[in-house]
């Protein structure tokens, strides 16, 4: 495993790529009502990143993905590709998933949308997801390990009567859109990783209204709970400072203390 230590030039490269990432999450929300296409979400994201942030879309051809950002829809945990005959209703919930590549650098956020009318269950589900993700930014400092990090993830969901799933997780990220370490959101050993000042990496739980089991579509993208039950997830990039974390895709909306 080869965990890189950031200098201060690749931070600020990478801050000026997650803002971009954050700003186009804030962007796309007025679009997000029930009637619009996913594929039409696609198109607007692929010309704001490209024509006013002057950036490219990190996701767009990513080992042959097809599309500029994911939308991942309902029982969609992640990796959705936008189409043109998926169209948002009232009631759903939809994960943007958006990564930016700027001057040779990454940046990666997403967020969970509510579509019209809110259900009790999006609701839910969505503020247990998103709660998951603070607590764990929360304790990013140097000298943690990882495992801590995972470990109260899924104790803090399954607390609410939720699951965490397994098969994916965060990432380093900086030149490369994926680098080591994995940042798993569930207690397993860590290889003895510990935090150190400059290390960026991504956090980002899912989380599934039913079981943890989930299953890759025939498109080789697309996963979805094997139950059709609900997931959400949220995530940011960080880098960890001195005394804690610096969370590079922070958005207008969100506040820390």
């Amino acid at each position: 495993m080869s965990i890189i230590i950031k200098t201060y030039e690749e931070i600020q490269k990478i801050r000026i790529a997650s803002r971009i990432a954050a700003k186009t999450l804030e962007f796309i929300k007025p679009y997000i009502v029930p009637g619009i296409s996913t594929e039409k979400l696609n198109l607007i994201c692929h010309n704001h990143i490209v024509n006013s942030q002057k950036a490219f879309p990190g996701c767009l051809n990513y080992h042959g993905f097809p599309k500029s950002i994911c939308t991942s829809v309902n029982n969609t945990v992640c990796h959705g590709i936008p189409r043109e005959n998926e169209i948002l209703r009232s009631g759903d919930i939809i994960n943007i998933d958006v990564t930016v590549i700027k001057n040779g650098f990454y940046g990666d956020t997403s967020k969970m949308f509510f579509v019209g009318k809110k259900t009790k269950e999006g609701k839910k589900l969505c503020k247990v997801a998103k709660d998951s993700l603070y607590l764990a930014i929360k304790m990013v400092r140097p000298g943690i390990r990882l495992q801590k990090i995972g470990k109260s993830i899924q104790d803090f969901i399954e607390k609410n009567k939720f699951s965490v799933v397994k098969e994916y997780c965060g990432h380093g990220i900086g030149k490369k859109f994926h680098e080591d370490p994995q940042i798993l959101h569930y207690n397993a050993y860590d290889g003895g990783i510990t935090l150190k000042e400059g290390m960026i990496f991504t956090i980002e739980p899912m989380v599934n209204f039913g079981k943890d089991t989930v299953e890759l579509m025939e498109d080789g993208w697309t996963v979805k709970t094997k139950d059709n039950k609900l997931s959400a997830q949220y995530e940011h990039t960080l880098s960890v400072t001195k005394h804690g974390c610096e969370i590079l895709t922070l958005r207008e909306e969100e506040r820390f203390n």
